[in-house]
């Protein structure tokens, strides 16, 4: 159990002596988590986080200790009174308990000197000094030092009224402790009851107004004081009239007219809004906005991706953290220094706009959800550039900017060797990696047929590790567009080229497995239907042979049918399906065992130099060594990894030139066995 693990423990038994009486609040949790920290300062001591460079101090969880940042940057440890306490010339720690005065009195102590100050000169002072009950949100010194010198004068000038309107409006008339102060609520301030709205984070953070409580619980004898950070003003605009009246929000205002989204932005609600401004859509290109706009479907799709759930001030963002829309999907909302973020780009320019039912922040950069994006715009960021090109080249631009309902089946870059250039061939392939219609990766089973736009019929193969399309297995969550899907694969596909004997007679490089196959009898099994794995031994596995082993195996067809069958395994086994311990049953003998080290597959011990070459019958793995079974004492663990007398391993790493060969492909459709792929 590490320290992280113990502190949670050591704060419950703590919690369990000092407070019986329920739940704490996220607050009082991360409050507990900086006591103990402090603890060994002395009693009542906690221990804070300071941003480098700032004054901006949080309690923190154990996560953010260990971290030692908040919101990207780094912390350093301070020590400091917890809420309540104060130190004692000559003694350790902060042992004694803070006197009991009046609100005015309390501001004096609490860093809210400057709102004592103003509380005197609006003649709030005998409010706050008499009898009562109140709740004052305190703006700290700098709260007040960061208000625009405007809105200050305009405050001070008018000690009376304005003033008074706005220290009453921090105002609630009754106690709220922090545990009071529950996630969403709202109370009637002391300004024409005008509520004050009420946010307590799951981190810890409370805000009042998007504004952070940065000292809560600071009791009086005739009240609380909660400092805050920011001085806050009253709120009456909901979050549709906001974008309504702002002149930056013209185009977003007609978006949500034409989406009828309008009537859900007046009504009651806690959203948190990232409001793209007319800049933000002026940097779409014209012809994908006109297509936006002009789809009821994928306009919807787009506002609802920059609406959340729930409300969120900027105050209550000190990591990232992935958040639901109203489209469906998540959102990554963070924060970098003083900048909030989206997806980790800081495109938020204004903060915390305010309304009866949410929050909204401008954003200079429109959110496109993949629900709104034709294939083309799916496939940017992905690192499938090269595929892109290759569709391109091949003609294939219509599918992939159109509205019918394919997948495309995109190969990475590192698929890719070198930078191939159109050919005949290479169009037919890149026409085979687009499925007719639009599937999810999580409805395909295995055996299931999925017909391309050049007619072939591919295979799914689904296995424990992984699932694949015939040789390519998918190596990234799907990307599900307005139209059409994309699946990330690992390799280019390799359409099946005839049956498994096929393919063995159109390589030189079998020629005397071939040889073996027809002497043991073997022909019609390799060319029937069926789904066969075979570790198919080349001419160098048969060389290295001595000649008299060689000459005898020809010569006893039950021995050489023997051996050939323990080469070949029952079902349809990719190189993408293997994994660390896998197994196989071959036609002949006990078992194969199967493992992949450094993108190599070996099979008992021997690695396969060439991996994956599709058959209609099944798939064909090349080995440079005749496969011998395991000795029984050992480890099978030991299956995966090279023997001591093996050459280096050859990796299975699609090589495109194999599937662009006019030569081969020739040669298997010369092929005396070979079955003719029809068309569906």
């Amino acid at each position: 159990m590490n320290v992280c693990d113990l502190v949670p423990v050591l704060a419950l038994a703590l919690t369990l002596v000092l407070d019986a009486s329920g739940a704490r609040s996220p607050y009082q949790a991360v409050l507990q988590h900086s006591r103990i920290r402090g603890r060994q300062q002395g009693p009542n001591v906690c221990a804070m986080q300071q941003l480098k460079g700032t004054n901006k101090k949080y309690f923190t969880n154990c996560k953010q200790w260990y971290h030692r940042k908040i919101c990207g940057k780094p912390t350093v440890i301070t020590y400091e009174c917890c809420p309540g306490y104060e130190k004692i010339p000559g003694e350790r720690g902060c042992p004694a308990a803070l006197p009991l005065v009046n609100i005015y009195n309390t501001l004096g102590v609490v860093g809210a000197s400057t709102t004592q100050m103003y509380s005197e000169r609006a003649k709030l002072k005998g409010e706050i000094e008499g009898p009562g009950s109140f709740t004052f949100f305190a703006p700290s010194n700098e709260a007040w030092a960061a208000l625009p010198t405007e809105i200050l004068d305009a405050l001070v000038s008018n000690v009376n009224i304005e003033l008074l309107n706005a220290l009453h409006y921090h105002m609630v008339n009754r106690r709220l402790t922090s545990e009071e102060l529950k996630h969403g609520s709202s109370f009637a301030s002391m300004y024409q009851d005008f509520h004050v709205h009420i946010h307590h984070y799951s981190n810890g953070i409370v805000t009042v107004n998007c504004a952070r409580l940065i000292k809560p619980d600071q009791h009086s004898t005739n009240g609380i004081v909660h400092v805050v950070d920011r001085v806050i003003t009253a709120i009456s605009n909901n979050v549709h009239t906001i974008i309504d009246i702002a002149d930056d929000l013209e185009t977003l205002r007609t978006a949500l007219a034409a989406a009828g989204l309008n009537s859900m932005l007046e009504n009651e609600g806690q959203y948190t809004i990232f409001a793209p401004t007319n800049e933000a859509f002026e940097k779409i290109p014209q012809a994908t906005l006109n297509r936006i706009l002009g789809d009821p479907v994928a306009l919807r799709d787009l506002l609802n991706y920059h609406i959340l759930r729930h409300m969120q001030c900027a105050e209550s963002i000190v990591s990232g953290m992935p958040m639901e829309t109203l489209q469906g999907t998540t959102l990554e909302v963070g924060c970098d220094g003083d900048q909030l973020t989206l997806n980790g780009k800081a495109i938020i320019t204004l903060k915390d706009q305010l309304g009866t039912n949410g929050v909204v922040h401008y954003i200079n950069e429109l959110l496109i959800p993949d629900s709104a994006k034709v294939l083309l715009e799916l496939a940017e960021g992905s690192n499938v550039d090269t595929a892109i090109r290759l569709f391109q080249d091949a003609g294939l631009t219509p599918h992939l900017t159109g509205s019918e309902a394919l997948t495309m089946l995109a190969p990475l870059d590192d698929a890719f060797r070198g930078s191939p250039t159109m050919t005949p061939e290479l169009k037919k392939l890149m026409t085979n990696h687009i499925l007719k219609e639009q599937l999810s990766s999580k409805s395909l089973y295995h055996g299931q047929e999925l017909e391309t736009l050049g007619g072939l019929k591919l295979r799914v193969l689904v296995y424990r590790n992984n699932l694949c399309i015939e040789n390519a297995c998918i190596a990234a969550h799907d990307k599900t567009g307005r139209y059409a899907s994309m699946f990330t694969v690992d390799k280019v596909l390799a359409p099946p080229m005839g049956t498994v004997m096929d393919i063995l007679k159109a390589e030189d490089r079998f020629s005397l497995l071939v040889g073996a196959i027809q002497t043991a009898g073997m022909t019609e099994l390799l060319n029937q239907q069926g789904e066969l794995t075979f570790f198919a031994p080349t001419n160098e596995a048969f060389n290295v042979l001595q000649q008299a082993e060689r000459s005898r195996l020809m010569r006893n067809r039950q021995e050489l049918s023997a051996v050939l069958r323990y080469h070949l395994g029952e079902g349809l086994l990719v190189s993408g399906g293997v994994g660390s311990h896998t197994r196989m049953k071959p036609l002949q003998g006990e078992k194969l065992e199967l493992g992949v080290r450094n993108y190599t597959v070996y099979v008992n011990k021997v690695p396969v130099a060439e991996a994956d070459l599709m058959a209609t019958n099944g798939v064909v793995h090349a080995v440079n060594t005749i496969i011998r079974p395991l000795p029984p004492k050992v480890d099978r663990e030991q299956s995966d990894g090279p023997a001591a007398a093996h050459r280096p391993a050859i990796s299975t790493r699609s090589d495109t030139r194999s599937f662009r060969n006019d030569e081969l492909f020739q040669k298997v459709v010369r092929s005396r066995s070979s079955r003719t792929m029809k068309k569906q």
